[in-house]
């Protein structure tokens, strides 16, 4: 009882944390690849705001439940330090900026997207 109240003279054992597959998004130029090799296999873009607590919360959240098994490609956007590209995100894939954001894209178009906590309500095995 005492140990759950003050907590145990035991070291506590470092949570392991989830490295996930991140390709980084830098160059406007890869934005025709992602298209293109959306055709064959589902493309996410995760647009991240690098100065955002809410960003980085849901971030951690979407690593959490990220299923490693995923059949996609998975981009990382620091629209920070990219702006331009995630400018071009918008334009190409007809999408309204907002951040952090997830995008889901399929023969060339998304099919699905959502912004801060609604990203950890898609289920991307609907579109793997």
């Amino acid at each position: 009882m005492f140990n759950k109240l003050f907590g145990s003279s035991e070291p506590k054992k470092p949570k392991e944390e989830k490295i996930l597959p991140w390709q980084p998004l830098k160059e406007v130029s890869q934005l025709d690849n992602i298209s293109e090799k959306s055709k064959s296999k589902t493309q996410l873009i995760f647009k991240h705001s690098t100065r955002c607590g809410i960003s980085s919360m849901v971030m951690k959240q979407f690593v959490s439940a990220y299923d490693l098994d995923s059949n996609a490609d998975l981009y990382y956007l620091d629209l920070l330090s990219y702006r331009d590209v995630s400018n071009e995100v918008g334009y190409k894939f007809q999408v309204m900026h907002q951040s952090p954001q997830l995008l889901v894209i399929k023969n060339g178009v998304v099919v699905a997207h959502a912004s801060h906590g609604e990203i950890n309500e898609i289920d991307l095995r609907k579109y793997s």
